[in-house]
């Protein structure tokens, strides 16, 4: 029999304490070892205890979600799973928390006090069980550069006119925090346009753009049906709708079934580029649990472009890049603070 996942619940609520715990249980695989109050009692027992996973709330006394999962990354690297509310707000503290360091978060169907958890209760044991055998040590604390946005680069002539090549970088669990590492250092006249699918719900992937155009010298944006692709731009495709291409210059979404459980799918956009543009395309597959990027890095291979994967070193979940290195189809096997280079290399050949 595996040794049970041993879980530490934080929450300010006595009732959602109560009731996360009951749920985490009803997986024969997952022990509640202790609960917390608050992020300052959560610190004293994570280095206490060294439980596998915490499930974290984000509005606690004391010490807030935020604040404490800052400090866990520090003092005690740890899985950490957040609970949060499913709001404008909730999505923007979500997002910063995924890049300071939490594995994945699950949303509070109805608030802070969430009488209807119960419903979310799947989602909840399936990402404790993956954060249970996420890399924490792999994690990346935001670098000193990217706490403000840098000055943007003389602009080539290229810059802003149709692409000629086009990067396309997929990721999922971990992909925020590893996204932060890339996004932020391509120069601001790259002379292509960047598509990023990043696995995650509707109603986060614009707060994910928004932190993204921040900290970045290209312009990033959540993709709208119909944007023109223009040199010098990234687009993120928004959360429930694969992101493809209706032609050279124009993108398109749909609500098409999901591919390898999940929309957007790196899959549909990698083949639907490969289409128009052949040899021009490189894909760039980063942290994340399964195979999605791998049909479409194939593809990319077969057409004459080129992959750069992530490196096991570096990867929260070394899934993603793992099963395109294990296919032969990865041009480069690289760290995360080495890919942004890389990508601006493989535009020049």
């Amino acid at each position: 029999m595996s040794k049970r996942i041993e879980v530490l619940v934080v929450d300010d609520s006595a009732y959602m304490r109560k009731v996360v715990s009951n749920l985490l249980e009803s997986d024969h695989n997952i022990v509640v070892i202790d609960t917390a109050r608050d992020g300052l009692d959560a610190l004293e027992k994570i280095k206490r205890l060294k439980p596998a996973v915490v499930t974290l709330d984000v509005e606690m006394p004391r010490l807030d979600g935020l604040s404490a999962l800052e400090r866990i990354m520090k003092e005690c690297p740890t899985p950490v799973i957040m609970l949060s509310s499913l709001t404008q707000e909730g999505s923007e503290t979500t997002v910063k928390a995924l890049t300071l360091g939490a594995i994945d978060f699950v949303g509070k169907p109805s608030g802070t006090i969430s009488l209807d958890i119960h419903k979310v209760q799947e989602e909840l044991v399936a990402k404790v069980r993956i954060a249970a055998r996420a890399a924490v040590a792999n994690f990346r604390s935001p670098i000193a550069p990217l706490l403000q946005k840098p000055v943007i680069f003389s602009p080539l002539p290229s810059t802003g006119l149709t692409p000629n090549k086009l990067v396309i970088i997929g990721s999922s669990t971990g992909g925020p925090n590893a996204l932060q590492q890339v996004v932020p250092r391509l120069p601001g006249n790259l002379s292509a346009a960047v598509l990023i699918v990043q696995h995650m719900p509707p109603g986060f992937t614009k707060s994910l753009a928004n932190r993204l155009n921040d900290i970045s010298q290209l312009e990033v944006c959540e993709a709208q049906e119909g944007d023109e692709l223009l040199n010098g731009k990234a687009y993120v495709a928004p959360g429930g709708y694969h992101m493809m291409l209706r032609s050279k210059t124009l993108l398109g979404l749909n609500q098409n079934p999901p591919v390898h459980s999940v929309r957007p799918a790196v899959d549909v956009t990698l083949e639907s580029a490969v289409d128009f543009y052949g040899s021009g395309v490189v894909a760039v597959i980063l942290t994340g649990m399964g195979f999605d990027g791998s049909r479409g890095a194939a593809a990319v291979k077969q057409a004459g472009g080129k992959t750069v994967v992530q490196d096991e070193a570096t990867c929260v979940v070394y899934g993603m890049p793992r099963v395109v290195a294990e296919m032969g189809k990865a041009d480069r096997i690289l760290p995360i603070h080495n890919i942004a280079d890389e990508i601006v290399t493989m535009l020049m050949m």
